[in-house]
């Protein structure tokens, strides 16, 4: 992995907002996939055991999950499938959806025929998939809240900005004169800070307020902490 891939790994990602179940039917089995984003590898270890409790009564109750924004804790069971066929499939999904912070698990209810490797891979990649539809997957990008104090002369020239980039205007308070604070992707915030001193002839005072993780949800701008 590159250096600048860990930095985009850091600095943006997907994960999941609100967990979600899909249900696939393969030659009479059931398999149930029931998705939960998770912060910790405790939390994905006790919603592990909360389905084997739900679903005491199933064949197999397979699973995977990844913690961390570099899959600090990256785990994948088979339960009792042949190997290779249930955890391994599992983890393939979410590598190649590139979510983090999520675990599943895949409950199976055996309809008494026989699905041969191939058959289980298959199955337990689509019901992960099948679970991942239902729920709500987000981008969760680092952003740093930027504090811009300017008189009422240059108000407009940053509002300009603020719309034609889509900055999230987290705060404002008019006195004798403004302050603005704008959520600014990293990736951004050098060009913001530059177009704001131009566009205001340098009028306007910029200071870095703090960092955050944000996502657009359903048209509203959410923060969270990591």
């Amino acid at each position: 992995m590159t250096v600048e891939t860990q930095k985009n790994k850091l600095t943006e990602y997907k994960t999941i907002y609100e967990g979600g179940i899909g249900e696939i039917t393969e030659k009479k089995s059931r398999f149930i996939a029931t998705v939960r984003p998770v912060e910790t590898e405790e939390d994905a270890l006790a919603f592990l055991e909360e389905m084997k409790k739900k679903y005491w009564d199933a064949r197999h109750n397979c699973y995977v999950y990844s913690v961390g924004t570099n899959r600090e804790f990256t785990r994948c069971s088979d339960d009792g499938e042949p190997s290779g066929t249930a955890g391994r499939p599992m983890l393939d999904v979410i590598l190649g959806e590139e979510i983090y912070n999520v675990a599943v698990v895949v409950t199976r209810y055996f309809g008494g025929v026989l699905l041969g490797t191939g058959g289980l891979v298959r199955a337990y990649s689509k019901a992960v998939q099948e679970g991942l539809a239902a729920s709500t997957v987000i981008l969760k990008q680092k952003g740093i809240v930027l504090q811009i104090t300017t008189d009422y002369t240059g108000i407009g020239k940053i509002q300009y900005i603020a719309g034609e980039r889509s900055l999230p205007i987290l705060d404002s308070e008019y006195t004798d004169r403004v302050v603005l604070k704008l959520l600014v992707s990293v990736q951004e915030i050098g060009s913001v800070e530059n177009a704001i001193t131009e566009g205001t002839n340098g009028r306007a005072q910029l200071k870095q307020d703090g960092e955050c993780y944000y996502s657009v949800i359903d048209g509203e701008v959410q923060t969270f902490d990591h």
